[in-house]
């Protein structure tokens, strides 16, 4: 791409943002023959000001069109734009792919291919690489619709299935953390119906997970609680025989997701029981772990003890559960979960007024995963919190943040 002419480049873009040349000229004001002429490098662009313009028009980074590396730090755009999220849709709209009664593609994936692919998608996502797997997204949720229709009715129908639901979840958890919950929620409930023909009780619990999470954010707490409470019921340990570490890591994620839900309500008791019985789920696996991705033990019902102190309002209680979590069992978890935490706990700080300490706390997850931070409307509601209540020219590194965010100060 830095080789290419200016005009060339251009037409990527525009090409990469589904533009027609008309509709691309209709936006600068300009002709679709001047659009064409500029393309073809026929007409130069010698102006700065219509470069700029270009570069708004198809929402990019200037610099990418004049072939220079973006000014800003390259973790700085690794969020996703609107048609990245535009190309996920696409993909989840394509009912042809997910029925065999359409099926287009005879040569799916391997699923030995396949698994591979998932198992990096859910690596992308617990390193907190959200535009890296934005990119990735569409392909993969078409190849996975594509493998599950072709597989369907042989011996390799449920292994196909359990591949395409953890797409599913995948999706969906990246899709809430940008705030594109109706999508998320969309892309969890296609993940319930494909699990249980996975015949994977647990995967089924991860799908329940999923929609609990969609519907939190959709702002539906109370049936959130309650689909996570009645799966959480369904795989509990006891019956007499023994919990595996997996059904303990799914029961105990959904009784922490249904302790987020009741927080929300404003519940505090109920809050402690679940978080209580998260609690003695981790105790009987020992140590943290990542079953089912779920990074579930102790040290993650301790990072949810505090995240549902700071949905209660109790700042304060959140920030003494930080300070005694052990550091170890902390720096073992992957980028997302412990940028994550920060994120709470410079929340739980601002509750306090404690804005020195909250921008630390932001600044910390920014170190650990920026796209955790610079990429989720909840961590911009906090920066502008911080730079609201901030006496004075705030730090520099705070301010740097806040402009990498696109946060004013």
């Amino acid at each position: 791409m830095d080789e290419l002419p200016i005009g060339r480049r251009v037409a990527y873009w525009r090409a990469r943002r589904r533009m027609s040349q008309q509709v691309f000229a209709d936006r600068l004001g300009k002709s679709k023959s001047w659009v064409d002429k500029v393309e073809r490098g026929v007409r130069r662009l010698d102006k700065f000001s219509v470069v700029y313009e270009i570069a708004d028009v198809l929402q990019l980074d200037v610099q990418l069109l004049l072939g220079k590396d973006p000014e800003r730090r390259p973790d700085a755009i690794n969020c996703i734009d609107q048609v990245e999220v535009e190309e996920i849709r696409a993909a989840l709209e394509r009912y042809d792919s997910i029925s065999a009664f359409f099926d287009t593609q005879p040569n799916p994936q391997p699923l030995t291919e396949m698994r591979k692919a998932v198992s990096h998608a859910w690596l992308t996502f617990q390193h907190a690489k959200y535009g890296v797997l934005a990119r990735a997204l569409p392909k993969l949720l078409r190849d996975a619709q594509a493998a599950d229709t072709a597989y369907s009715g042989g011996a390799e129908a449920q292994p196909a299935a359990h591949l395409l639901g953890q797409v599913y979840q995948i999706a969906s958890s990246s899709l809430r953390k940008l705030g594109e919950h109706e999508l998320a929620w969309l892309a969890a409930d296609r993940s319930i119906a494909v699990s249980q023909r996975a015949g994977d009780p647990l995967l089924a619990g991860t799908a329940t997970h999923r929609v609990g999470c969609a519907l939190l954010a959709l702002g539906r707490a109370r049936p959130a609680l309650e689909v996570n409470i009645n799966i959480a019921n369904r795989l509990a340990p006891g019956g007499g025989s023994a919990s595996t570490p997996q059904q303990l890591s799914v029961y105990g994620m959904l009784l922490l997701q249904g302790a987020m839900a009741s927080a929300r309500i404003g519940d505090g008791a109920t809050v402690r029981d679940l978080l209580n019985g998260a609690e003695e789920a981790a105790s009987a696996i020992g140590d943290d772990q990542n079953h089912y991705w779920t990074c579930f033990g102790p040290t993650n019902v301790k990072l949810h003890r505090a995240a549902a102190a700071v949905e209660l309002g109790e700042g304060r209680a959140a920030v003494e559960v930080h300070e005694g979590i052990d550091p170890e069992g902390f720096n073992s978890l992957l980028p997302e979960r412990r940028a994550h935490h920060m994120l709470d706990i410079a929340r739980g700080f601002a509750q306090m007024g404690d804005v020195e300490k909250a921008s630390e706390m932001l600044l910390e997850g920014d170190r650990l995963a920026p796209s955790e931070i610079r990429c989720r409307p909840i961590a911009h509601e906090v920066m502008s919190d911080v730079l609201r209540r901030t006496r004075g020219t705030p730090p520099p590194a705070v301010a740097e943040l806040a402009e990498h965010m696109g946060v004013g100060v």
